[in-house]
């Protein structure tokens, strides 16, 4: 018996037990993360991706009687509808306006935030305005909403009343289209910024220290290492929640809009979730509303699959 093959087959067991004795080590080391992980399957599973079989009734005349599956195909009717209506243009126009100035003037300001607060050297100061930037997110619109129209009422807003008291004429913040704008931008800016600065933050705390250190030497100040060291360090963290955002284009937030909106403001302030709320839930036309829905979907997709294109080019794409 040739020896060498004894010393083979004794090998190959042996690495093979090996193996198995890792991978039992890695699913033991893995299993805490992977139930940590089971519930934010299931609610994308459950709340995102069972309720895309709805869309099929962007294409039927749905009615609950004969319900989604039963209900008569109408092929295109639904969108040809949608966009005969001149509203239609006029609320995908709200929307897309909405969302641009949210994000030419949100998007900035919580990279600048983070930033400054990771140059904040007092820790008890840095922990005090964190915290106070951080809990507007954790209202609901309902309170913001509340609280903006008592301070912006005509009768007896603070701010009104502080022009008053200035002897001027009380200003309609939330009727006149031009300033709801302001105040809708304003608002979302003042409520979000210091919780989407976190991830800033933790991007910030990857940069390699001795980037800085070596800039300071080169005799870079403060001004120069933010913009050669800082912002590069961060740039693909910023393009990601960028392409993220621009996803989210066709996608104001209803509850947003639905407490600040009132009938001399719709010209501006009707956007594509009200509509899908007035029309769909309370009209009861759920097919057309499906069908915005559907076309709302359509658009992000491409948005973002042309944004990742676009930053591939710079080497930052997601896929």
């Amino acid at each position: 018996m040739n020896p060498n093959s004894e010393v083979h087959t004794t090998v190959i067991p042996n690495q093979l037990r090996k193996v198995k004795a890792r991978s039992r080590l890695r699913w033991k080391e893995s299993f805490p993360l992977i139930l940590m992980l089971i519930p934010g399957i299931l609610f994308y599973v459950l709340f995102k991706y069972l309720p895309m079989g709805g869309l099929v009734i962007a294409f039927k005349d749905y009615n609950f009687t004969d319900g989604i599956l039963h209900s008569p195909w109408v092929g295109m009717n639904n969108f040809e509808t949608l966009f005969k209506q001149d509203q239609t243009v006029d609320i995908i126009r709200n929307t897309l306006v909405l969302s641009g100035l949210t994000i030419i003037c949100g998007f900035p300001i919580p990279i600048a935030l983070a930033i400054m607060l990771n140059e904040a050297r007092r820790m008890w100061f840095k922990r005090i305005v964190q915290t106070i930037l951080y809990m507007p997110h954790f209202f609901s619109w309902v309170i913001v909403g509340g609280l903006i129209i008592s301070i912006l009422s005509i009768e007896s807003g603070t701010v009104n009343n502080w022009i008053k008291l200035s002897g001027g004429e009380p200003f309609a913040f939330l009727y006149n289209t031009k300033s709801w704008i302001a105040v809708f931008i304003s608002s979302g800016v003042w409520k979000e910024m210091g919780f989407n600065a976190i991830i800033y933050l933790a991007a910030l705390t990857a940069i390699d220290p001795s980037l800085y250190e070596s800039a300071n030497i080169d005799g870079a100040n403060k001004w120069q290492q933010i913009r050669h060291v800082t912002i590069p360090g961060i740039s693909t963290t910023i393009v990601l929640l960028l392409i993220l955002q621009l996803g989210k284009v066709m996608e104001i937030g209803f509850d947003h809009v639905y407490v600040l909106q009132n009938s001399l403001n719709a010209s501006v302030s009707e956007v594509i979730s009200t509509y899908m709320y007035r029309v769909g839930l309370q009209g009861g036309q759920f097919s057309l509303t499906a069908a915005m829905g559907f076309f709302e979907s359509v658009v992000g997709f491409v948005l973002v699959y042309s944004a990742n294109a676009l930053a591939r080019k710079f080497g930052h794409g997601l896929f």
